[in-house]
């Protein structure tokens, strides 16, 4: 059996600002929403990729390094992978998006820009040299 990634799963701050700045940055679509006890959600794709958000705006964020400091588990990052470098590029500079870690991270069969989208969520957006390998 091979299992395939379906969709990441996030709250986020504001539904509609994350909806249209997925939409903006990686071309994301809303393809569902709903209300359920009083939350909005929605599952927003580009291509086989999918996330599912939830609007919690009152609740406090907190990811990554803090919450492994204060004793639990947490996702550092999500990451999208880009075939089209000159595009991305010109998206990092048309959305004023800062780079974390200091700019482009070079990774053995990879290069990574590391983002983060308007509630705090860490996305590392990898471009893969050559397809993806290893070894």
């Amino acid at each position: 059996m091979t299992a395939t990634l379906d969709h990441i799963n996030l709250t986020v701050r504001d539904f509609r600002e994350a909806v249209e700045w997925y939409g903006r940055v990686f071309g994301f679509e809303l393809v569902e929403e709903g209300v359920q006890d009083g939350v909005t959600w929605g599952v927003i794709r580009s291509g086989s990729s999918m996330l599912c958000i939830y609007e919690y705006g009152d609740s406090s964020f907190e990811a990554g390094k803090p919450r492994r400091e204060a004793g639990f588990h947490a996702i550092n990052h999500f990451a999208l992978r880009i075939e089209d470098v000159e595009t991305w590029l010109k998206t990092l500079e048309r959305e004023k998006l800062e780079v974390l870690y200091g700019g482009k991270v070079e990774w053995p069969h990879s290069d990574a820009w590391y983002v983060t989208d308007p509630t705090g969520w860490e996305i590392e957006v990898v471009h893969w040299r050559g397809g993806i390998a290893f070894g």
